[in-house]
């Protein structure tokens, strides 16, 4: 398993090995000593699994509030996507900033988001599933907060429009950055 920085270093592409033959492949997609070895030492808490039907399905963008807040593991079992982690720590020198990678089922590679991180995802196949490994609090909604996907200041390069996009009630009313107070 390798574990990759991206732009944002708290944020990390983890690359699990696959070990194939003429029967297809086997690999590890989760390991927590390895994992740690990294400098991920999260205890994970909840899987969640998501299954979108539409392309240009948008998820996001998501956070939970101490202390209930959580990191996440995020991996495509099905499709591809395109999955975004916004910085939400009001001390780092990234607050504001985001990572966006393409997550696919074909190459396997996942997104480690800690606390503290928005996380949204956009769906660039049709019939993807998406799983990922909770960490910190359990599902809280007292605690649940959605930023806009869109919003101007966030500037993220997104593959949909709010016109394009399949949103939900909760993402499609979701408030501007500029509004948001961080508890992080």
């Amino acid at each position: 398993m390798q574990v990759i920085e991206t732009a944002i270093p708290a944020v990390r592409r983890v690359a699990p090995i696959r070990h194939g033959d003429a029967r297809g492949w086997f690999c590890e997609t989760y390991r927590a000593d390895l994992l740690a070895q990294a400098g991920i030492a999260d205890v994970f808490v909840q899987d969640n699994q998501s299954f979108s039907a539409p392309v240009g399905t948008l998820r996001g963008l998501h956070f939970q509030t101490p202390p209930f807040a959580q990191g996440k593991l995020v991996r495509v079992i099905q499709g591809a996507i395109l999955d975004v982690a916004v910085d939400l720590r009001r001390a780092s020198s990234s607050y504001g900033r985001h990572v966006a990678v393409r997550l696919d089922a074909e190459e396997g590679h996942q997104l480690y988001i800690p606390s503290g991180f928005a996380h949204g995802f956009c769906t660039l196949t049709p019939d993807t599933m998406v799983a990922y490994k909770v960490s910190g609090g359990l599902y809280n909604p007292a605690h649940d907060g959605a930023i806009a996907f869109d919003d101007p200041d966030l500037a993220i390069a997104w593959p949909v429009t709010r016109e394009t996009a399949s949103l939900s009630g909760k993402d499609a009313a979701a408030g501007a950055f500029a509004t948001f107070d961080s508890p992080f």
